[in-house]
Parts: structure tokens; sequence; C-alpha cells
């Protein structure tokens, strides 16, 4: 075989197998996502069930306005605090599946 194609097939070789690193590096930080959001979904529900029956057991309507006010604040800070987390997770996702390619890109260079 001539060099050209030998370094076309070696080429290729490292491109697919930088490409099945990439997508091992995908999946597991997706799973770390999903896990992270059912997490996230489960506390949620189990706030807003029991701000709910503290609602119903609440003795005048200024302390269901409280009660009210009170999971509204916690919960907009939660949901804040878990987009942050969320966000960085998705942004080292990205960086894990740019990893194994980094070789390519400076040789190509």
């Amino acid at each position: 075989m001539t060099p050209m194609f030998e370094d076309a097939g070696a080429f290729g070789k490292e491109f697919v197998d930088n490409g099945l690193k990439s997508f091992a590096s995908v999946s597991k930080a997706a799973q770390a996502i999903v896990a992270e959001a059912t997490d996230y979904t489960k506390k949620s529900y189990e706030t807003g069930a029991a701000t709910f029956e503290k609602l119903f057991s609440a003795k005048s309507l200024e302390n269901a306005v409280e009660i009210q006010a009170d999971y509204a604040r916690k919960a907009y800070e939660g949901f804040v605090a878990e987009s942050s987390k969320l966000s960085g997770l998705y942004a080292d996702m990205a960086k894990e599946a740019y990893k194994p390619f980094e070789s390519l890109v400076v040789k190509a260079k």
C-alpha cells in the first residue's frame, strides 16, 4: 500500500476510536445528569406535598400566605441552585466529549 492510504487508514481508525471514547464519556455524563434531575424532581415533589399538608392545617389566611411564600422562596432558590448544578454537568459533558478529539485537532494543524 502507498503511504497516503496507510496514513488515511490510521487516521480513520484513530477517529473511530476517539469517537467511541467520546460516546462513552457522553453516556456516563448523561447518566449523571438524569440521576441529578431525578433526585431534584423527587425532592421537589416531597417538598410540595409537605407544603400542601401544611396549607391544609393552617389556622388563618395569614399563616397560609406565609407558608405559601416560604415555599415559593425555597422552590425558587432550589431551582436556581439545581439549574446551576445541571449547567455545570452539561459543560463537563461537552469538555469530556471533546477531549478524545483534541489530539486529532492538533495533528490537523
